[in-house]
């Protein structure tokens, strides 16, 4: 499991294609690689990779299936790239973020980027099969970096997220632009809520929920999301108990 918090910024500085497989030599800042072992995992990108060997007490060798190289960006990355890098989160460590797996859902492209008075908004396009699970406020991982949704437009098929300074200072977002891929995590617990909610209805409601469902996309009402994020907020609310 992974924090989302990004620990590091790294370098590939080889890139390898065999048999299926695509190898990555990662140079990592000093320190970072401290106690790492073969079969640890880290996350490049917000993408779960195991290592394989180590070359020197900063560089380290990561294999790529096929099946990742198709869902992520690594299949795109080249030597001299720079990348988001996390540890996996050890028992008992804070989480900053939200909790992360590592494995990444699908890739989106940014539409846009935009400063805004020091801060960073970036306008990021998705396919409608992961709608339902994007909504204002909930969480999202883009390039292994927890961040909130702050807007959803659902006609246009986009969302977006803010950037501060500091975020941009510890992570690679500071050179991405617009038409470059994003590796997108939704958050798993919002996965299940929506699931849930959504066999819920359909097995309640029988023959009418397709009704129902229609009758709301009329009004531009997602009837699941509307419950799944009413539930995000109330789980996000802190209860102060009085003595």
């Amino acid at each position: 499991m992974f924090t989302g918090i990004v620990q590091d910024v790294a370098k590939i500085a080889a890139v390898d294609d065999h048999a299926g497989i695509r190898t990555f030599d990662v140079e990592f800042p000093e320190d970072f690689c401290q106690g790492l072992n073969i079969g640890a995992s880290v996350a490049v990108d917000g993408v779960c990779l195991t290592v394989t060997e180590i070359l020197s007490p900063t560089r380290v060798k990561f294999d790529v299936i096929l099946q990742s190289l198709h869902v992520t960006t690594l299949g795109r990355h080249i030597t001299g790239e720079l990348i988001n890098v996390e540890r996996a989160a050890k028992d008992g460590a804070e989480i900053g973020g939200h909790p992360l797996s590592g494995h990444v859902d699908f890739r989106a492209q940014i539409a846009d980027v935009e400063e805004i008075e020091g801060n960073c908004r970036v306008r990021i396009a998705y396919t409608e099969e992961w709608g339902r699970y994007i909504f204002p406020k909930g969480y999202i991982a883009i390039n292994g970096c927890s961040l909130t949704l702050s807007d959803v437009d659902k006609t246009q098929g986009y969302f977006e997220v803010w950037l501060i300074p500091e975020t941009r200072r510890v992570t690679t977002f500071s050179d991405k632009q617009a038409g470059d891929w994003l590796n997108i995590e939704i958050e798993r617990g919002t996965q299940v809520v929506v699931d849930t909610i959504k066999e819920t209805l359909e097995q309640k409601l029988g023959v009418l929920y397709p009704a129902l469902e229609a009758l709301m996309e009329q009004k531009q009402i997602d009837l699941t999301q509307s419950l799944t994020a009413e539930l995000t907020l109330l789980s996000q609310t802190k209860t102060t108990v009085m003595p």
